[in-house]
């Protein structure tokens, strides 16, 4: 079920959504972008309260009972473990694969003690309630609706912007064609520069110095891109970021980044992430990946969480910081439970006695090992 829990997102403004109309409108604000082939569902407080989880599952095509089932029970259980007994679902698509997952939605809702207060479906414009039986409001031609003229989404329009669809998400940090070329480059010279310093150390006593010292370059280069991003600015060369995504395979440089995600400059992370996933060559791109996901949980953007762990688990399936993440946040743990692991302090102190890893190596033993060690404190504290 990790690819179908697709947002977990709260409302920066308040906005009644006092009829399905006004709910339509809002729902696109919610995500950050428009539905199409979905099942959104809405948690509330209360009948008529504030909005708690918002989550989105890709209709099965061609409609499958047993999918369902599982998508149903997974929502179902999402809102009781965040002890939300009201929710609103709305359908996008045609009525036979909306249907089939409205029906077991019901039926699981039921189960559970999970009251809807409204299951509707959308298509072309139109909208038809399946709690409505009346066709006085409620007719079998469905009833228009224009969420780009509601008052609701009128509301709602100072916002951030609503993107067309969920791959216009992913277009915003795909890989920069134009850039691919000097990327390649900058980050061979940052391969090199490694090599290099580990060539002139000679022998195994030295070798650990040339690490310590590589691994204190990258630490000061993360700690201080970071407060650059964070005066409002940004990188100077490629580079600069080449060498963030080439240092920070290191799991030590990772987790000193990660320690340093304090929700205050939730923006500037965003910023830095993103811009470090764009320009990272294959194979350094889950841990910018993974480190853009945790920000965007922070900031209750579950779209964009998803999209980059998309991202970072196809650079490395078997990323654990990417897997993690997948599995907290597909749970729907709420954004307050995106804390960092660690302090910097803390993160020093548990790597106090290691020898670093090598950065950019293929020693995918040694990484793995320290891996097992270093993520489940993180484990801990986020699940």
């Amino acid at each position: 079920m990790t690819a179908l829990a697709d947002a977990i997102s709260t409302p920066r403004h308040s906005v009644c959504a006092g009829s399905p109309a006004a709910l339509l409108a809002v729902v696109p604000h919610l995500l950050g972008f428009i539905p199409q082939s979905s099942l959104v569902i809405v948690g509330t407080s209360l009948p008529g309260g504030q909005v708690k989880v918002t989550m989105r599952y890709d209709l099965p095509d061609p409609a499958d009972p047993e999918l369902a089932s599982d998508i149903a029970s997974h929502a179902t259980a999402v809102l009781a473990g965040q002890h939300l007994s009201t929710a609103l679902a709305i359908g996008y698509g045609p009525g036979h694969l909306v249907t089939p997952l409205a029906d077991a939605l019901r039926e699981a809702a039921d189960r559970t003690c999970i009251t809807l207060q409204e299951v509707l479906r959308a298509e072309d414009g139109r909208y038809w309630s399946y709690s409505c039986t009346s066709t006085a409001c409620c007719p079998a031609e469905g009833t228009a609706f224009d969420v780009t003229t509601h008052p609701a989404s009128a509301a709602l329009a100072c916002g951030a912007t609503v993107l067309p669809d969920r791959d216009a998400v992913a277009a915003g940090i795909a890989p920069l064609a134009d850039a691919a070329g000097p990327v390649l480059a900058a980050t061979r010279r940052a391969e090199q520069y490694i090599t290099q310093v580990h060539a002139k150390a000679g022998t195994a006593t030295r070798l650990g110095t040339a690490r310590r010292m590589i691994t204190t370059e990258a630490l000061a280069a993360v700690s201080g891109i970071i407060k650059a991003y964070r005066d409002g600015g940004s990188y100077h060369t490629d580079y600069q970021l080449a060498w963030l995504t080439v240092v920070l395979k290191d799991l030590r440089v990772r987790d000193d980044a990660w320690a340093r995600m304090d929700p205050r400059h939730n923006g500037a992370h965003t910023r830095l992430w993103t811009d470090l996933v764009r320009r990272a060559c294959p194979g350094y791109v889950a841990p910018a990946a993974s480190l853009l996901a945790f920000t965007a949980w922070q900031a209750g953007n579950g779209v964009l969480a998803n999209v980059a762990l998309d991202r970072a688990l196809a650079d490395d399936p078997d990323y654990s910081m990417a897997k993690l993440l997948r599995q907290v946040i597909s749970a729907g743990a709420p954004p307050s439970l995106a804390r960092v692991p660690m302090t910097p302090e803390e993160v020093a102190g548990a790597y106090e006695d290691d020898d670093p890893d090598e950065p950019g190596t293929d020693d995918e033993g040694d990484e793995e090992e320290q891996e097992e060690v270093t993520e489940k404190e993180p484990a801990q504290s986020v699940s």
